[in-house]
């Protein structure tokens, strides 16, 4: 006959100090996931749309630019055909 000696009595309990660890860690990672979803909240409503800095050269010898060149944020992004002055 052959039996199987486990480590622990099959009776054994956890103490009830494990118990509280266990309930202190569930308390804080379910305020951590609150506070996660206020902060995504608040980051939304904080949000800044883009600033675009748009830039029009009228004349040739404005800051050697060709005439009509339209700029937005320092990139050409094209021109403005039969335009000369603003």
């Amino acid at each position: 006959m052959r039996t199987t000696v486990g480590w622990a009595a099959s009776d054994a309990t956890r103490p009830w100090g494990a118990t509280l660890i266990y309930i202190a860690a569930a308390v804080l990672r379910a305020a951590s996931d609150v506070l996660s979803r206020v902060a995504a909240r608040i980051d939304e409503a904080r949000a800044v749309p883009p600033v675009y800095e748009v830039e029009f050269h009228g004349l040739y010898r404005e800051a050697g630019a060709p005439e009509g060149a339209l700029y937005i944020n320092g990139e050409l992004v094209g021109w403005i055909e039969g335009v000369s002055k603003l």
